[in-house]
């Protein structure tokens, strides 16, 4: 009769993991509880099994920012913005039937970016950790998960600071890049302010050869434009966050790759475990479902963006001639994203970026020459009147039939008044 303990994990990722630890028990190595007290005492401070650790996320991205340098913002920077943001507002009422929303202004520093962007990159990030602990646990058998007990509580724990960890490094690193609270293409600040991060803005205009205050006035526009937009439509922000959701549901994870790299671990050296976690361990499979709902989140972003240019296009022509080169400039940095918006990509798995930003600015100015500005924004009434990703590849098209579309009757598509508390995007 073999002296090896019986594996309650046979046939899944964490057998190679239980005969590692057992082997190492047998032949004169720690025990599973030295075992576990070590890596407990990773874990001392990793929060408390949520997802993320999102205190710890904070403090790392603010020691990113403050290693790369961030000074506070003056009375100077802040009325700098104020008046950007005024003179937006005024220049974006010919272009857009949207109401004004900017109700306050704000010059942020980077630090501030970070503290006032976290509750909506948690709502971002948090299904998609969620359903990655949640394939991981999966993996296991009920009697496997019971046996697992202090080890796949241990294991969720050291995730979630690994993860946060991970977070936090991406956001420091986009905090160094992003010039407004909507620059990232998500409604990251709070409703009705309208923000721009001056040293990030001071950044952005090296090299273009452009007047300070031309390139300010431009972000502001975009900025202001993207408040009216995500203001004057209430169903969209829940509509853009919606698709992050739907990707996180299709999460798979491949069980193999854990089992292997399992297999590699070294039981007596606990920080192996760490460096597999951070490594990539648990990252997730493209499914089906997932490149589905990537296709959605990226058409709308796409849809967002476009509109904004178009916006921006129609209330700078006969004002600003440098327009032209900073829309140039801004599409250009969308397109490619920059070196901590691909880091934070890899990192949670999310491409945050309107892959087909010109296709949709087209489309916008297509409708708005067949339609006008009030036809343009009227697609904005309900979702299932706007474009779909296979409009964008025939934005005439859209523009020749969008008429009948916008004298559809919307309330053919509300709910009855008892569902409306089931429908994220039912128009409050």
């Amino acid at each position: 009769m073999s002296d090896e303990p019986d594996n309650p994990f046979k046939g899944t990722p964490f057998e190679a993991m239980f005969q590692q630890f057992s082997g190492a028990a047998g032949a004169g190595g720690p025990d599973l509880n030295a075992i576990f007290a070590q890596v407990q005492q990773l874990l001392s401070g990793s929060g408390d099994g949520k997802p993320v650790n999102w205190e710890l996320a904070k403090d790392i991205a603010r020691k990113t920012v403050s290693a790369g340098g961030d000074r506070s913002i003056t009375p100077t920077d802040s009325d700098r913005v104020a008046d950007a943001v005024r003179l937006a507002e005024h220049w974006l009422n010919d272009a857009t039937t949207l109401p004004d929303a900017s109700s306050t202004s704000a010059a942020w520093s980077r630090a501030e970016w970070v503290e006032n962007t976290l509750p909506v990159w948690q709502t971002v990030v948090d299904p998609v950790a969620e359903h990655v602990a949640g394939a991981m646990g999966n993996a296991l058998p009920a009697e496997a998960q019971q046996l697992a007990g202090p080890m796949a509580g241990m294991l969720r724990q050291l995730g979630g600071s690994i993860f946060g960890a991970q977070v936090g490094q991406g956001l420091g690193e986009l905090a160094g890049e992003v010039v407004s609270s909507s620059d990232i293409g998500l409604p990251l600040g709070p409703t009705g302010q309208a923000v721009l991060l001056p040293d990030n803005v001071a950044k952005f205009a090296e090299g273009l050869g452009l007047d300070d205050e031309d390139v300010r006035l431009y972000l502001a526009l975009r900025e202001v434009a993207h408040q009216r937009l995500y203001a004057g439509v209430p169903w969209l922000r829940q509509h853009v966050l919606a698709a992050i959701a739907d990707y996180a549901a299709g999460i798979e994870v491949d069980t193999g790759k854990i089992e292997r790299a399992m297999a590699d671990i070294d039981p007596q050296n606990p920080e192996a475990m760490q460096e597999a976690l951070a490594g990539g361990l648990f990252e997730p499979e493209d499914s089906e479902q997932q490149k589905a709902a990537l296709v959605r989140l990226e058409t709308n972003l796409a849809l967002v963006e476009g509109w904004v240019d178009d916006v921006v296009r129609q209330a700078t022509k006969d004002r600003m001639p440098s327009a032209v080169q900073l829309a140039e400039t801004v599409r250009r940095r969308r397109a490619a994203g920059g070196p901590a918006e691909q880091t934070f990509a890899t990192l949670v798995g999310l491409q945050l970026r309107p892959r087909r930003l010109r296709d949709a600015a087209n489309l916008w100015a297509a409708v708005r020459d067949a339609r006008g500005v009030d036809g343009r924004d009227e697609l904005w009434s309900h979702p299932d009147l706007l474009p779909s990703a296979a409009d964008l590849d025939d934005p005439i098209g859209f523009a020749q039939h969008a008429g009948e579309l916008a004298d559809i009757d919307i309330t053919d598509f509300l709910p009855d008044e008892g569902d409306q508390g089931n429908n994220p995007d039912a128009p409050k």
